[in-house]
Parts: structure tokens; sequence; C-alpha cells
């Protein structure tokens, strides 16, 4: 048996895409997690299936690079939508489904523009600030990411028993503000278990962060390992409203898988 699919990636979040209308995909962990093995696979940070919805124009289905399924993935979301329109299911605009519910975006060209589900404010502990942007993030203030052991601190904190009600956190390293409203995040990311070069929930959660921090009240850019997004958002008192995340969402490559 051979399987179609196809490679993309936003800011450096690489993802297989594979069109699973027909339902015939096998979801099986240790399937998925082969095919996303960098040495012995295809190499990905995560697997997407796009399936039918009833009511939206497709349904995103999303896996770590472990094989389990999981929350809603910021840079999954812009590329999934970039693959329906290569297959012709949308144009400029879409509404979708993903595991927290429906998510509208907007294509133009290769920029994705996607709005994301805000479940609450950051809360404040000892370790940073804790939000949920469609999945638990854990953003850590730092002076410099660059100079932090991301490998060796963030698994410290990902898997801290505070969280162990999330599944564990996502942890992002975020530095100061500039006077461009440009701040630099770093992302260890459960279910890769490792630094990503770029998280979408995550970036959007230190913009979130940074914004009840430092009083921002408007789009924040990122700077991440594998590239520039920008976050923006509103507020009505404490709520967060009108959460967007946009940046590249890239075609790579397409090819077969094969099963023996």
């Amino acid at each position: 048996m051979d399987i179609k699919f196809f490679k993309y990636q936003g800011t450096g979040n690489d993802f297989i895409l594979i069109d699973n209308r027909n339902e015939i995909f096998r979801k099986e962990k240790d399937l998925i997690s082969n095919m996303c093995h960098r040495r012995f696979g295809i190499g990905a940070d995560g697997l997407i299936l796009l399936e039918n919805d009833e009511e939206a124009d497709f349904k995103m289905v999303y896996y770590n690079s472990d094989g389990k399924e999981s929350s809603m993935c910021g840079n999954g979301g812009r590329c999934i939508v970039a693959f329906a329109k290569l297959l012709g299911l949308i144009d400029k605009n879409t509404t979708f489904r993903a595991i927290d519910g429906l998510h509208k975006a907007w294509i133009f060209d290769d920029v994705v523009s996607l709005e994301l589900h805000v479940k609450a404010q950051p809360i404040r502990d000892s370790n940073g600030y804790f939000i949920h942007t469609g999945s638990p993030h854990l953003v850590v203030p730092v002076a410099d990411p660059e100079q932090v052991f991301v490998e060796r601190e963030g698994r410290i904190l990902r898997y801290d028993p505070r969280y162990e009600t999330t599944g564990g956190v996502n942890v992002n390293f975020m530095s100061v503000p500039n006077e461009n409203l440009t701040i630099y995040v770093r992302t260890y990311e459960r279910g890769v278990e490792a630094e990503t070069l770029s998280c979408g929930t995550g970036v959007t959660a230190a913009a979130l962060v940074a914004s009840e921090i430092y009083g921002i009240n408007e789009s924040v850019t990122i700077v991440t390992k594998g590239g520039t997004l920008k976050v923006g958002f509103s507020k009505n008192g404490n709520i967060f409203e009108n959460v967007s995340l946009t940046g590249e969402a890239k075609f790579v490559f397409e090819g077969k898988y094969w099963i023996l």
C-alpha cells in the first residue's frame, strides 16, 4: 500500500499533509510516528489529515510526531489552509474544523492568516505565565533566548507536575519587546519533545503575555528560528479577542510513502 502525502512548512515548523476525505488512512500511532521520523521516515514535526466535515469546508486532524493526536496547532492550521487551496477546496478564505472548534482563515499567495481561540487570560506562576491558545503554553520571559538551553530547561518545565491536567505544557522562552514591538521566541514543544523552529500557538501565547506584561495593545511581530510571524489581537477589558496568527505557509514536496 502506498500513501500519497504532501510536505508543508510554516516558518520551519514542518508537517506531512494527507488528503483523507476517502478515510482510508490507518490512524495508527506507530505508523504516524514512523512517517514523522527524521531518519527512518519522511521527517516532520507532525502529521495532519484533511477530512470531510458536514458544516465546514474541511476538518483538520492533527498528530504530533510521537504519533498521538494532539491539541490545536497554529502553524499546522495555516499549512492545511494552503493545502486545501492546492486541492481546490477553497479560494481566498475558509472556515474549517479543528479539535477546538471552527476556525476562520484567509490566504493570499503563500501568506495565511488564521483565527485562534484563546480560552483565558495568562496566569502567573513561579515558572512564568500559563495561557491556553488552542494548546497549553508556558511563557518564560528571559533577557536573551539565545542563551537558554532550550532542550534541557524546556524539558524540565514541560513535565512540571502543576501542568499534568493539560497533559503537560509547551514551553516558550520570550525576549523583552523592542521599540518596534518585536520579540524573539524559542519553543520546546510537547509531543515533539524537542525544540521546534517555530510554534504557532506558542508565539501567539508569547504575544499575548507580552501584551499583558508590557501593556501592548496592537499587533506583535515574533521572530523565531524558522522565520517571522505576526500576532494580531484586540482587547475588550481584560479579554483577548480577534486573535490571529499570520505568516507564510509553503509547499515543500510531495511523494508516496510505501507500507510493505
